[in-house]
């Protein structure tokens, strides 16, 4: 069996009674980082004989093989990242899926997420949200990545280092505006958690008072189509360019307003103050 665990993010209290009770009864388990793990066990005053095998991102793809054999041999294996949930920007996704194909069974052992802790904090909502994993850490990259995220419109939950924050939330500024709500999430269960919620502007601020050290998850707001900013000229435009690939007027209008989000009434509208009543 393929046992995926969810660490602590923080605070070592945080771990459930059977996160314990099964780390002290694997056989072998696959470590992101063992000193850390065995940081963990420490805090937790595990006792274990479980064979420790380093298991991280540089060298996942040649560790998967060795992995598979022993869980095609009948033995546990149990997954443990640095914190929180493996395969959620961490190792363990490629295992997964090798563990699949070789119809290995998979249980996870829910516990601590970075992510639904920090949208809980943010105090955004909550209903819809999508995760992103880490911005690209080049800054054309990055400014591309954050634009076509500018008009999602689920809250949006991502991962940054603490010395590329400031330009992230620089980019995030470009593509979403300055006044787009947010929040950043720094050590959360930990001692000097800390949360700041504002303006992606007053984000920024407090990114340039101090020095930014710590685990950081940014929860942003999703988009608005209330505040979208509709071009009369597109919207004709548009229209125009399927009335001339042999749509109807009243269809075409019908298509372009789904496209932009907009009632029919705004799309009309637009045609009559651009083109003329006496056209339509």
């Amino acid at each position: 069996m393929l046992i995926l665990a969810c660490l602590p993010i923080g605070d070592s209290k945080d771990a459930s009674a059977h996160l314990i009770q099964v780390i002290q009864q694997v056989a072998y388990v696959a470590a992101e980082d063992s000193r850390k793990f065995a940081r963990v066990c420490q805090d937790l005053n595990i006792k274990h004989n479980a064979k420790v095998i380093s298991f991280f991102e540089g060298n996942e793809s040649e560790k998967i093989e060795e992995l598979t054999n022993l869980l095609k041999s009948q033995k546990d294996v149990l997954v443990a990242t640095d914190a929180g949930t493996p395969g959620i920007s961490d190792p363990g996704y490629r295992l997964i899926r090798a563990a699949l194909q070789s119809n290995v069974e998979i249980k996870v052992l829910p516990g601590p997420s970075a992510v639904t802790t920090a949208l809980l904090l943010s105090g955004l909502p909550t209903d819809r949200f999508c995760f992103e994993g880490f911005p690209p850490r080049t800054q054309g990259a990055r400014a591309k990545w954050f634009e076509e995220l500018a008009e999602q419109e689920r809250t949006i939950i991502f991962f940054e280092a603490p010395h590329r924050i400031c330009d992230s939330l620089l980019d995030a500024a470009n593509a979403f505006g300055l006044e787009r709500a947010g929040a950043i999430c720094r050590e959360m269960s930990k001692q000097y958690e800390e949360v700041v919620r504002g303006s992606i502007a007053e984000l920024i601020t407090w990114s340039k008072s101090k020095e930014i050290l710590g685990e950081i998850t940014v929860v942003i707001a999703g988009f608005d189509p209330a505040d979208r900013q509709i071009d009369q000229s597109e919207l004709v435009e548009t229209v125009l360019e399927l009335e001339a690939k042999g749509e109807s007027r009243k269809e075409a209008i019908a298509q372009v307003a789904k496209k932009f989000a907009v009632a029919k009434r705004v799309v009309f509208d637009a045609m009559v103050t651009n083109k003329g009543e006496d056209k339509i």
